[in-house]
């Protein structure tokens, strides 16, 4: 059987094992799959990389209510009245 591994990097999971910190590093801070009998277990990803893809799904879910709330009528509001 064959895996799509998404990653240029990777480890198996006797490296990840037997020194996390190393194995970790040696992505240099790209995308590192870890293997598990040469089947994508998991991916270990930086703190920037993930705060990334995080910061990408949340504009995403806002440009759809974006979308969704394009055809309402707006309400006027008088700031001195909040």
């Amino acid at each position: 059987m064959t895996y799509e591994i998404l990653a240029d990097i990777v480890a198996s999971i006797s490296e990840l094992k037997k020194n996390p910190m190393a194995t970790i590093k040696s992505a240099n801070g790209e995308a590192l799959a870890i293997l598990n009998h040469n089947k994508p277990v998991c991916y270990c990803i930086s703190p920037e990389i993930y705060e990334a893809m995080l910061d990408i799904i949340d504009d995403i879910v806002l440009a759809k209510i974006v979308r969704e709330r394009e055809g309402e009528e707006g309400i006027e509001v008088d700031i001195n009245d909040l």
